[in-house]
């Protein structure tokens, strides 16, 4: 057992508002530099919705995360034979258009103009040609469009819904849509790594951050094909790589990032979690229907004496312990089995986890000319839905439905029993045997509820000391244990084909 923590979060969908005020907060801290103007290390999605940069999530075209062949792992996007035909022409990154060219507005125009009969405009000028540029496109582009045949109907998610049900999506009564932030996912399996040939990429062993050496980074981009989140971009300015860091500077000293700090919503969780390193090429071969089970089998009950004495064995510090028996990551991923990993299918192994969201009621107008429920039932069925589960199991359950109906039963199961506690306008005996049948109970029931409704910052963020001093000193330990084992297998499958 090589025990590893990892740093690890949790966005709850219900909660996220799409005020977008957590890509603010990113752009303000870290790319607001020249160079890093289209660069949005923390977005916010609509979906449906083709997101950003335009249709990420296909890999057909970009050729991101792993794929099974023979029973080994072999990234989709480059190998050591096929890295040699790209090296001055990569086909598989997003073009400028996949993102957008950003801009600024020609404000002296608009201040100096002389006086004239109309009043002067601010008219759009590149960033990176200083030219005239008409807008095409932009962050945040298809915001709120959810129910759009533009953006809605593109969504790669839509895979394997029905006609009606993709006419569905688009009428005015069942118009639905969620948000979807989106950062770094700081995989376990990361693709980004495996692909990048002067090493620049790495994983930090004490907490597993991905960052970027910028000294070492050559331009050859192919991390950014090789992701299939698309959340590697190229500064063009410095010729240089970059990425989310999880404001690592910030968790060294006690602080929560600042997507996370400034959530209107509340939706962010952030904690430690602990994990077997030595399971990693194995969870990431199996089949898609058992790649969720694989991944949080990888995760160890940090209450556990025999997990936490491998712990201290392989040099994690007792107060590292300590948060992950704190983390509110365990309960949602490991305990509730509420939270799911994106696209478990690219098999990056991300630790980025999502709680689905629970979509609106349906309703319509009733013969007296009143909003009608439905559903004959205070909350409707997870399948009366507006959002099909095909839907969201393409999304959060690698196209199976089984751990998505779960989450969501759950999800639903909890909701119905605090309206029984609060107003009393249900059944409690039926609220508790909708938990029962959802797997939980009334202890786990309230649980839930006071970690995603009463929550206080510090219940929501554990952040573990840093322990730098004692990192530094195991830094060449370090090294030479991930050549052998864990993460060391990543660079040798992602240069050896």
């Amino acid at each position: 057992m090589n025990v590893r923590s990892q740093i690890s979060m949790v966005f709850h969908l219900d909660k996220c508002l799409g005020c977008h005020t957590c890509s603010i907060a990113c752009k303000n801290i870290w790319t607001s530099r020249k160079g890093a103007e289209y660069m949005w290390w923390n977005n916010v999605e609509t979906k449906p919705g083709c997101g950003y940069p335009t249709r990420w999530e296909n890999q057909e075209k970009y050729g991101g995360g792993w794929e099974t062949s023979n029973g080994n792992l072999r990234m989709k996007s480059t190998g050591k034979g096929r890295a040699i035909f790209n090296i001055f022409h990569n086909p598989r990154l997003p073009s400028l258009d996949d993102y957008y060219e950003p801009w600024t507005y020609d404000y002296p125009e608009l201040f100096n103009a002389p006086e004239g009969p109309d009043q002067p405009a601010a008219r759009p000028v590149s960033k990176i040609t200083g030219k005239l540029i008409q807008i095409q496109a932009g962050p945040n582009w298809d915001d709120d469009l959810g129910g759009s045949p533009v953006y809605a109907q593109n969504d790669r998610n839509l895979v394997g819904l029905t006609d009606e049900q993709r006419q569905q999506l688009s009428s005015i009564e069942r118009l639905v849509l969620f948000y979807f932030p989106r950062i770094c996912n700081h995989c376990l399996n990361p693709a980004c790594v495996a692909a990048c040939p002067s090493g620049a990429l790495y994983k930090r062993g004490e907490d597993g951050i991905v960052l970027v050496d910028q000294k070492r980074c050559r331009a050859w981009r192919f991390c950014i094909s090789a992701c299939p989140y698309k959340k590697v971009f190229f500064n063009w300015l410095t010729y240089k790589s970059e990425k989310c860091i999880l404001c690592f500077p910030r968790l060294e000293t006690g602080q929560a990032p600042a997507c996370f700090h400034s959530c209107v919503g509340r939706a962010r969780y952030l904690g430690v979690l602990l994990y077997d390193a030595d399971q990693i090429e194995t969870a990431a071969k199996h089949r898609d229907e058992e790649l969720i089970e694989a991944h949080r089998s990888m995760i160890l009950d940090p209450r556990d004496p025999v997990v936490i004495q491998a712990a201290l064995q392989n040099g994690i510090h007792s107060s590292v312990i300590e948060a992950a028996q704190k983390s509110p990551v365990y309960k949602f991923v490991k305990e509730w089995k509420l939270a799911l990993p994106p696209h478990i299918e690219y098999r990056t192994l991300p630790m980025l986890f999502y709680i689905p969201p629970l979509s609106p009621v349906m309703a319509m107008q009733g013969k007296d000319k009143l909003v009608e429920n439905v559903s004959v039932n205070l909350f409707h069925d997870i399948d009366e839905a507006r959002l099909p589960m095909k839907f969201l199991a393409n999304l959060f359950g690698a196209g199976h439905e089984g751990k998505v109906r779960y989450a969501l039963r759950k999800v639903k199961a909890v909701r119905w029993y605090r309206r029984a506690v609060t107003v009393g306008d249900v059944d409690m005996a039926t609220a508790e045997h909708m938990l029962r049948e959802a797997d939980s109970s009334p202890e786990e029931a309230e649980d839930i509820y006071r970690l995603t409704s009463l929550c206080a910052l510090e219940d929501r963020v554990v952040i573990p000391p840093a322990h730098r001093e004692e990192t530094i000193e195991r830094v060449e330990d370090t090294a030479e244990h991930q050549t052998n084992h864990g993460f060391g297998f990543l660079t040798e499958l992602g240069r050896g084909m």
